[in-house]
């Protein structure tokens, strides 16, 4: 990379790779080298080693190696620029200044730089109106209320803008131009034209870049205000999608513990961050934007979602899992219970619990699978519905063979035992495609062998009928089916005692049901045996087993009280036991 007499190759060969090195890793000198524990694999045993002579590092655990620039870019996560940069300037080496800019490029510079001073100005004085004007004792108040002391308050610079509209306005005019005031993103225009402060009434959080310098705000309404947020707009310094909440704060801890914790607002951002886990970022948004994950990129690739488990949160974490998979990230997701939010949860049952359910945050797989389980698969049209939701997840992995998996997976955790379901499932997983399309028709009710079976029984097997129909009625196994209607008929021919006529009974019958039992009544079938009936019934009551777990997830969702999702829970467990048994 370091090209035959630029800077790059005078920085190498001015460089001490040790010195550099030492700085993120404890070294010992071993003969000629300097070993120490890889910092790009958890192990015990030093297994790195870094040659002063050779000027190169290699790991003999996990392969990794290289030069100095390629140290300094895996371990901070930058391009090798910034890796050369940064290499100067810990070994002394002064850096060139750089090309001569165009006017056009200094004045856009000379902008920045007064819209960061003067962000940081507006910082302080909103600080110093939650401190100690009069009217931040309600915002501070408030905060307190929320489980935030002075020292937090101090800690993520919290503040209040004050309700007068000119505040802020009074204190920058007499500094900055209007051009300036107007790209700032601080203030607005009333319909005369003239400025009043952006921020009114409100709690602010500064949004920092993740140099740490502030570029932007977030203000919480008091009272009913609306809306409830309010963000600054785009400027020169500050684009939403390109930035994320807290992440100035965060960096050094996502390299040492090499994973975020995504979650959706300050708030949540600042309980985490409270409760010892710094490695906390927050997407300001409904769903993270394509360039926030390449940020994220620059520290790790392993990210635990946790946003908030309502109807909104749910959908944003599944838009920012689609665009995860495909910058392949590891990626697994917190639901917290009780439809808590991270802060929420925090209050009421502390650090440790968190931390707890943290650890097991299952893989977005499993996550997927287990929302995808909460639709109707009782029919084969619920289960094209339901491979239809996961499928376009799948379509972002951008690897054949982990898509290939995926399928199979899929395939069997829902259940999916149609030949020709599995293969349009395969087929769509290796052809990227967003849906699943049968090439037979699938949708139009789907009958399986042990329904047709027990149709059949019910009208020929005299010497267990009235067994059969006492199975199927007590649990009743047949509601719900596409074939209910016909079942019932059948059923009340035995109750009333009365022998099955085929003739009768399709004249009891919707026409499309009446075809249908007439199809099955022809088809070639073998004596019936109890033992056989057995195995079909036990068919039917994983299915009604499946219906039941599906509405029970409908029940939890809609925040049931305490004691009734208690009992929920316990039949969820019971039933998800009774399927493991299947």
């Amino acid at each position: 990379m370091a090209e035959a007499g630029s800077f790059a190759e005078k920085v190498k060969q001015q460089a001490d790779i040790v010195r550099v090195i030492g700085e993120y890793v404890r070294l010992r000198k071993t003969g000629q080298n300097f070993t120490g524990l890889c910092p790009f694999h958890q192990e015990k045993t030093p297994s790195f080693a870094v040659h002063p002579v050779r000027q190169i590092y290699h790991c003999f655990g996990c392969g990794a190696g290289g030069d100095v620039f390629k140290f300094v870019m895996e371990v901070d996560k930058c391009a090798f620029p910034e890796a050369v940069r940064t290499v100067a300037e810990k070994c002394g080496i002064p850096i060139p200044r750089p090309r001569e800019r165009s006017p056009e490029e200094r004045r856009e510079n000379q902008q920045r730089a007064a819209l960061v001073e003067m962000h940081k100005e507006a910082a302080a004085l909103f600080v110093r109106q939650l401190h100690e004007a009069a009217e931040g004792k309600v915002a501070t108040a408030y905060l307190e209320e929320r489980g935030l002391n002075r020292e937090a308050m101090v800690r993520f610079g919290l503040g209040f803008a004050p309700s007068s509209g000119d505040a802020l306005l009074r204190h920058l005019k007499p500094k900055y131009s209007e051009t300036l005031l107007e790209a700032s993103g601080l203030f607005s225009r009333d319909a005369n034209g003239r400025f009043y402060d952006r921020f009114r009434r409100r709690i602010m959080f500064p949004i920092a870049n993740d140099s740490g310098k502030i570029i932007a705000f977030g203000g919480r309404a008091m009272g009913d205000d609306m809306p409830k947020y309010m963000n600054s707009p785009e400027t020169p310094v500050y684009s939403k999608s390109n930035v994320l909440y807290h992440l100035d704060r965060a960096k050094e801890m996502l390299r040492q513990q090499d994973f975020a914790i995504l979650v959706e607002g300050y708030m949540d951002a600042i309980a985490v961050a409270r409760a010892g886990i710094a490695n906390v970022v927050a997407s300001c948004g409904t769903s993270l934007a394509e360039p926030q994950i390449k940020l994220l990129a620059r520290f790790t690739h392993r990210v635990v979602v946790n946003y908030d488990p309502d109807t909104a949160g749910q959908a944003a974490t599944e838009r920012s899992l689609a665009l995860l998979l495909e910058k392949e990230f590891d990626v697994r997701v917190l639901a917290l219970p009780g439809g808590a939010d991270p802060d929420k949860f925090l209050k009421e049952q502390g650090a440790e619990a968190y931390r707890k359910l943290l650890g097991q945050a299952p893989p977005y797989l499993d996550y997927l699978i287990g929302r995808a389980r909460q639709m109707d698969r009782s029919t084969t049209a619920g289960k094209v519905a339901a491979l239809n939701f996961l499928m376009p997840f799948v379509q972002r992995l951008p690897n054949r063979l982990l898509r290939s998996e995926w399928a199979t997976r899929i395939a069997s955790e829902l259940r999916v035992d149609e030949p020709v379901l599995r293969e349009a499932l395969r087929r769509a997983a290796t052809e990227r495609r967003g849906e699943v399309k049968p090439k037979v028709d699938l949708l139009a009710p789907a009958i399986g062998p042990a329904e047709r079976r027990l149709m059949q029984m019910l009208v020929e097997a005299g010497e267990f009928r009235d067994r059969l129909v006492a199975a199927i009625t007590s649990a009743g196994l047949h509601r719900g089916l596409d074939t209910e209607r016909i079942f019932e008929v059948l059923i009340a021919v035995e109750i009333a005692g009365e022998r099955p006529d085929p003739a009768a009974l399709g004249a009891a019958l919707e026409e499309k049901d009446r075809r249908l039992l007439f199809e099955v009544l022809f088809e070639v079938s073998s004596e019936a045996t109890w033992e056989e009936a057995e195995s079909c019934l036990e068919l039917l009551r994983s299915r009604h087993v499946e219906r039941e777990l599906a509405e029970l997830q409908r029940k939890i969702e809609a925040k049931a009280p305490p004691e009734e999702l208690m009992r929920l829970l316990a039949r969820r467990l019971e039933l998800q036991k009774l399927l493991a048994r299947n």
